[in-house]
């Protein structure tokens, strides 16, 4: 079974609720995934947006 990812900020999500966005909109359709564990020290994580540590789905299907 696929994980499911938030459609919004494309962070993996076990719950109901995003922890970042308090969305609950989701998707399994997903592409590609990344780890970031620093953000703040992560150039990755500041070009594609990302604030928090997580796991994030680099390509989302809605």
């Amino acid at each position: 079974m696929k994980k499911k990812v938030c459609k919004r900020c494309k962070l993996f999500v076990e719950g109901d609720t995003c922890p970042i966005c308090k969305e609950s909109s989701f998707v399994t359709t997903w592409q590609g995934r990344i780890n970031i564990i620093d953000a703040q020290k992560s150039e990755i994580a500041k070009k594609a947006g990302y604030e928090k540590d997580g796991e994030y789905a680099i390509k989302v299907r809605t």
